[in-house]
């Protein structure tokens, strides 16, 4: 099987390229070319991601490399990628997109379907052309799919920290206990996700196009932490003791942490149901 990666030298890219590389299929690797990709032991071709539709490169890529799926884990331009597959005859096309672009969960753990209105305006676009392609799929003859992570971590990637970010030097505010400030009463859930993981759900797909078709997947652990066990499993990975004060959430939005990108990750659930890829809610699933 040959792929093309869009996106391959990334946190994802780089686990999924070696699933690929091991299982003894060919990767054909796109980046921007600015994260060094020299050991992946695929092709490497340095393509601008939004210049290779406007200018043609993409679609003379697939001409000459022949694919059989194409991966976007960028996934910024999904109408674009899909027509240049449609053209060269690629059978199958795998995007990457969020739980994200679900917004506030209603409920918990929440499906792959929309929540309520994406707050992120890039998200919600995203959302919208990665659904209506699948919808567009389901009418010609690729089967498209898409993989759905929450937080993601892993060897190689600063896991989220407790002011919403993934700095080092909160990281040692936490290892030196520094008290941390959550919104109450710190049952909003955290699903963690390790990127091999995430990996392993577009290779999945990958191995079961017919399967995938048409179906956009959760992916990540099947269980989910509240944000003050969060803390706390930080403080026992450092052997210390972080304190933990709670303010009203309005308080939390305005004061402790006003990014949106930031405060979201503690103001609103992210627990991904997964079932649909690990266990199968119907015959369109795949077991892990």
């Amino acid at each position: 099987m040959k792929v093309v990666v869009i996106g391959g030298t990334g946190h994802i890219g780089r686990f999924l390229v070696r699933r690929l590389i091991e299982n003894g299929d060919e990767a054909v690797v796109l980046s921007s070319g600015q994260t060094p990709g020299d050991a992946l032991g695929a092709k490497l071709v340095a393509l601008p991601y939004y210049e290779m539709f406007s200018d043609g490169s993409f679609d003379e890529l697939l001409a000459s490399e022949k694919p059989d799926a194409v991966v976007d884990i960028l996934q910024g331009n999904t109408p674009a990628v899909y027509a240049a597959c449609e053209t060269a005859g690629v059978d199958q096309l795998v995007c990457c997109g969020s739980i994200w672009m679900f917004g506030r969960a209603r409920v918990v753990p929440t499906p792959e379907t929309p929540q309520s209105l994406c707050p992120y305006d890039v998200y919600q676009t995203r959302f919208e052309q990665l659904a209506d392609t699948i919808r567009l799929s389901l009418l010609g003859n690729i089967s498209v799919s898409a993989i759905m992570p929450p937080n993601i971590c892993g060897p190689g990637k600063v896991p989220l920290e407790g002011h919403g970010g993934r700095s080092l030097d909160v990281h040692k505010a936490h290892r030196d206990g520094k008290e941390v400030i959550l919104p109450f009463p710190g049952t909003n859930l955290l699903g963690p996700c390790d990127a091999d993981d995430v990996a392993q759900g577009f290779f999945c797909a990958l191995k079961n196009p017919e399967v995938a078709a048409g179906q956009i997947f959760n992916v990540g652990s099947a269980y989910a932490l509240t944000i003050e066990e969060f803390i706390k499993t930080y403080a026992d990975i450092y052997d210390t003791n972080i304190p933990i004060r709670f303010v009203e959430p309005t308080e939390f939005i305005r004061d402790v942490l006003p990014d949106d990108g930031a405060n979201f990750h503690f103001t609103a659930h992210m627990c991904p149901d997964v079932s649909n890829a690990y266990f199968g809610k119907s015959d369109r699933s795949f077991r892990f």
